[in-house]
């Protein structure tokens, strides 16, 4: 089946990109990457991935997203995820049951 199907792009989150066990960097700051003024990253965690909370086409998202560096610039990729508010609620309100598989199974 060559060229339809799903991407490999959905598997961007099974690898780590030498992240290791290190704590993810905490920050609060306005993603001077983007045009777009109402980005705020809320936390690196790890060397090119990035969790802000953004206004995308007028709406509220929190975005999970790898970044690459482009003429010294760090640059938004398109592997990543937009969570709308309601998503984002429900992966909240199910982080003690993520957490209890991960425990089981590691």
């Amino acid at each position: 089946m060559s060229g339809s199907g799903k991407r490999k792009d959905d598997e961007e989150f099974a690898s780590d990109d030498g992240g290791g066990d290190a704590p993810p960097k905490k920050t609060l700051k306005k993603d001077s990457s983007s045009d777009d003024s109402d980005d705020v990253v809320v936390c690196e965690i790890s060397k090119n991935r990035r969790v802000s909370v953004r206004n995308w086409q007028g709406r509220i998202v929190v975005d999970i997203r790898e970044f690459y560096v482009k003429d010294g610039k760090q640059l938004p990729g398109k592997k990543g995820i937009s969570l709308t508010m309601d998503q984002w609620n429900i992966l909240r309100d199910h982080v003690e049951e993520i957490d209890k598989a991960v425990n089981e199974n590691s």
